[in-house]
């Protein structure tokens, strides 16, 4: 896959903050073999800086931990909620099928990122349509509507996430792809790890074509990108 990043956004709204995941956490990039482990660390590759933490890049804003009291949740793997414990008073949102997985005992999860037993709201019921997808309303705060977009596969409670921003829909895919390249190619060669990382591929490769599929028909009223392809990001 070559070079990869974690991409997550910090909302604001009327003086309040939200995250859109975390990427890996201070305390990882301290001690990261006891946190993460040698074998995954191996696995994906990790490069571990201080510098660009959600909490540090926060804080260079001038805001402080306390200030974040939500963080949506695309799905709880280790290197999109290492950073949760970073932010103390930070309300989960995340789908119950995703959480429930998490609690099963899946090697993929590392149920120490919530040893500090966060408050954790769940997300089980469609209540809302986006572009005639299925969608789950977020409980926030804010007069900006977002929504968890179930793009089930790469685990069992996988989720894009919504919002309106002036004209445009902002469409964060986590990772129902790797890189955006995938959204015109369809045998891209990162599929063979995309398919190694899925819980279930039949429903990832259906969920990844559901992106392109909304894209095709809406891309003219869409701003999307993934979690990992560092060329979005730029």
């Amino acid at each position: 896959m070559g070079s990869a990043i974690g991409h997550c956004m910090l909302l604001e709204e009327n003086g309040k903050l939200a995250l859109v995941d975390t990427g890996i956490g201070l305390a990882e990039t301290k001690e990261p073999i006891l946190k993460l482990g040698k074998e995954l660390i191996e696995i994906t590759g990790f490069k571990f800086d201080e510098g660009i933490t959600a909490i540090k890049q926060i804080e260079k804003l001038g805001f402080g931990a306390n200030q974040v009291r939500n963080c949506i949740v695309s799905h709880l793997d280790p290197d999109h909620i290492g950073g949760l414990a970073d932010f103390p008073n930070m309300k989960i949102h995340v789908t119950k099928e995703e959480y429930d997985s998490f609690k099963s005992g899946n090697e993929r999860y590392l149920p120490r990122q919530l040893n500090h037993n966060p408050e954790i709201k769940l997300y089980q019921t469609n209540d809302s349509e986006w572009f005639g997808l299925p969608a789950r309303k977020i409980d926030l705060d804010f007069e900006t509507e977002i929504y968890l977009i179930p793009l089930f596969g790469h685990t069992l409670g996988h989720c894009g996430i919504t919002f309106r921003k002036n004209e445009k829909w902002i469409f964060y895919v986590g990772d129902a792809y790797y890189l955006r390249a995938e959204i015109d190619e369809l045998n891209h060669p990162v599929d063979e790890l995309a398919t190694i990382r899925a819980v279930d591929n039949k429903l990832r490769k259906k969920s990844l074509n559901t992106v392109r599929e909304i894209i095709k028909r809406h891309g003219n009223e869409i701003e999307y990108f993934g979690y990992h392809d560092p060329t979005e990001f730029k």
